[in-house]
């Protein structure tokens, strides 16, 4: 199972530079309902939800979601290992909450001080 972050679902829905391989795609992938919000929040703030709207939807349906469950947000109000931001905090106990599934669970981001937290966590990384 991958956890797919916010970054690598940009990437690929804007077409950046560093974009995810095809082959991601076919992989089970899983985040948290946080990415929904984060995704529209930046396709809105860019004036972009009318151009990109649709392929949203799109990538969106292929995802599974960890809803925003009592025991994950009360993950994030513990400390980690090394400082985290706030929504990192929320997408790290989501993904500690998950390695109780599927402890080879692993992560996909292109956000370095995001992948660093995670494999602190004990978190494998995708290649990208």
């Amino acid at each position: 199972m991958i956890y797919l972050d916010t970054s690598v679902a940009l990437a690929h829905l804007l077409a950046e530079d560093k974009h995810p391989p095809d082959a991601l795609w076919k992989q089970s992938l899983v985040s948290s309902r946080l990415l929904e919000y984060e995704l529209w929040t930046r396709l809105n703030t860019r004036g972009l939800a009318g151009s990109h709207g649709e392929p949203a939807r799109r990538l969106l349906q292929r995802l599974a979601f960890l809803e925003l469950l009592p025991n994950v947000l009360s993950r994030a109000l513990q400390p980690f290992r090394m400082p985290v931001r706030t929504v990192d905090a929320v997408h790290l106990a989501s993904m500690d909450f998950l390695r109780t599934v599927d402890s080879h669970l692993q992560l996909a981001s292109y956000d370095d001080h995001l992948i660093a937290c995670a494999r602190a966590l004990g978190v494998g990384i995708a290649r990208m």
